[in-house]
């Protein structure tokens, strides 16, 4: 016997989830797509609801509908589990206590930015920018390169980014234009402390339902959602050597490098 399975993707007030039905239109189950957290009505649908979840996720569609044999519902092949696993975070998701799932549904940008630690970034909180007063969030440096890192706040909020231009429910904002000119700020700083031919670029995470029309040059400052704080960077091509970063980081860290 077949079934068929639709999956339709669910982005509102900051969450992001895979909802999976049968063709009756009765639920399967859903994939929470920060967490990694599988909800299933019936655990002899898991199998299947994730086969849907990861044929979505290749597909990159609104929906998808897909006809499955229901002797084949059970667990994924390996393969498949590995790369579904990956797309949401690399973790062992099934090993981790629902506390802790929902503890990491709301980690923070500084919590997810450390945690790419492991992978030769490294990131500088609360940067010292001048003699004003002014604070960068977060200064990262990696294998992609420079980024200076600033949060926007607007949970349950619709945020759009078209060309240069950010709006918050149909209201410009200027955080896009901010993030360039403190990307450039920092840039200028790095360089007159003899870091040379390097390129800072302005990021701005959203808290918030974001909708990217435009996908921003290679140079300029750019919008993501805070649950692809880690994703974004790691697709990135590599720019910087380990030795590179250390370099980089090191001069970050001193505070003389600010003062000017």
């Amino acid at each position: 016997m077949e079934d068929v399975l639709t999956v339709r993707r669910w982005r509102r007030y900051g969450a992001d989830r895979l909802y999976v039905t049968q063709g009756s239109g009765a639920r399967v189950g859903s994939v929470d797509l920060q967490s990694g957290e599988v909800v299933v009505d019936d655990p002899m649908l898991e199998g299947g609801l994730r086969r849907a979840a990861q044929a979505y996720l290749r597909a990159d569609v609104a929906e998808l509908a897909l006809t499955m044999p229901t002797t084949a519902l059970g667990d994924l092949h390996p393969l498949d589990e590995a790369a579904l696993q990956a797309w949401l975070g690399g973790e062992d998701w099934d090993a981790i206590h629902l506390s802790a799932l929902r503890g990491e549904r709301g980690s923070s940008v500084r919590t997810r930015l450390e945690r790419m630690g492991d992978e030769g970034w490294q990131v500088i909180h609360d940067v010292p920018l001048g003699r004003q007063g002014s604070l960068v969030e977060h200064l990262l440096i990696g294998p992609a390169g420079i980024f200076t890192v600033a949060e926007r706040r607007h949970p349950g909020q619709r945020v759009v980014v078209e060309g240069r231009t950010l709006e918050v429910d149909g209201r410009s904002m200027s955080y896009l234009r901010d993030a360039r000119l403190e990307a450039t700020r920092v840039q200028g700083a790095l360089l007159a402390a003899a870091c040379a031919a390097i390129t800072v670029r302005g990021v701005v995470v959203v808290h918030g339902d974001l909708e990217v029309r435009t996908v921003q040059p290679g140079h300029d400052a750019f919008a993501i959602a805070r649950q692809d704080v880690q994703a974004v960077f790691r697709a990135m091509p590599a720019r910087l050597d380990p030795a590179r970063i250390g370099a980089i980081a090191h001069v970050a860290r001193q505070r003389s490098t600010w003062s000017h």
